[in-house]
C-alpha cells in the first residue's frame, strides 16, 4: 500500500535546499553587525541548530576567523573533544590541506591517567592534544572542563592553539567556561549562555573550511 502525506516539499535536491534555507536564515536574521566572514560562522551554526538566538550569541575575537583559516591552510589539525565533533567535520577540506581531526578522549592512556588522577577523561585529553599538536583549532562542543584546563594551559604558557572554538552545551560550567574564554587575548569563538553543543562546534569549524578551500 503506497501512503501518502499532504505535505510537499518545495524540493528534495540537496543543494537547493541548502540554498533555501540560508535564504530564510538571511530573511529572519535581519540586520546585525557582523562582519562577512563572521556572519558565514553564524549562518552555520543556525543552519545546524535551527536557533537564531544561539546565533545572536556567537562572539568573536577579531582575528578569530583569519586564525582559523590560516591554521587550515597550514595543515594545523582539528581537536575535538569527542567523536560526535569529530564525525561531523567534513574531512576532505582539511586533508587537502594535510590536515586531520584527532580525538584523545578514548585513549587507553588518557582513561588510565583520568582512573588514576579522579579528574575527567577531557582534561587528559586536553593535557595529551597539547603535548602533541601546537598550533591546533580546539572545537570543543561538550566538555566545559576540557575547556577550562585549556585555559589555564594557555595563561601558564602550555599550550599554543592557533584557535579555540568553545562552545560546550549544559547547564554545569558550560557559561561559566565560556566567560573565562573571552578574558582571552587569543583568537577564540564561543557563544554567550548555556546553549552549544557538538552541532555548533562542527559547524563552525566547516564553515571555516569552507572559507579556506574557497581561497584555492
Amino acid at each position: 500500500m503506497d501512503f501518502q502525506t499532504e505535505f510537499k516539499p518545495l524540493t528534495v535536491q540537496p543543494q537547493e535546499i541548502e540554498e533555501k534555507s540560508f535564504d530564510i536564515i538571511t530573511e529572519e536574521f535581519g540586520p546585525h553587525d557582523y562582519p562577512e566572514e563572521q556572519y558565514k560562522v553564524v549562518q552555520r551554526v543556525i543552519h545546524a541548530s535551527a536557533d537564531f538566538e544561539l546565533g545572536r550569541s556567537l562572539v568573536f575575537h577579531p582575528d578569530a576567523v583569519r586564525a582559523g583559516i590560516e591554521a587550515i591552510r597550514q595543515g594545523r589539525p582539528v581537536i575535538a573533544d569527542v567523536q560526535m565533533v569529530q564525525v561531523g567535520i567534513s574531512k576532505p577540506r582539511l586533508e587537502k590541506f594535510g590536515g586531520d581531526v584527532r580525538v584523545y578522549i578514548s585513549d587507553p592512556d588518557v582513561m588510565q591517567e583520568a582512573k588514576r588522577l579522579n579528574t575527567t577523561r577531557a582534561i587528559i585529553a586536553t593535557r595529551k592534544a597539547a603535548r602533541e599538536a601546537e598550533g591546533a583549532i580546539y572545537a570543543i562542543g561538550n566538555a566545559p572542563t576540557a575547556l577550562l584546563e585549556l585555559i589555564r594551559m594557555v595563561k601558564a604558557g602550555e599550550a599554543r592553539p592557533g584557535l579555540i572554538i568553545g562552545v560546550p552545551v549544559g547547564f554545569v560550567s558550560a557559561a561559566e567556561s565560556k566567560e573565562e574564554l573571552l578574558k582571552l587575548d587569543i583568537p577564540f569563538i564561543t557563544n554567550i549562555g548555556r546553549k552549544g553543543g557538538s552541532p555548533v562546534a562542527v559547524a563552525t569549524v566547516n564553515a571555516l573550511s569552507l572559507m579556506a578551500e574557497k581561497l584555492g
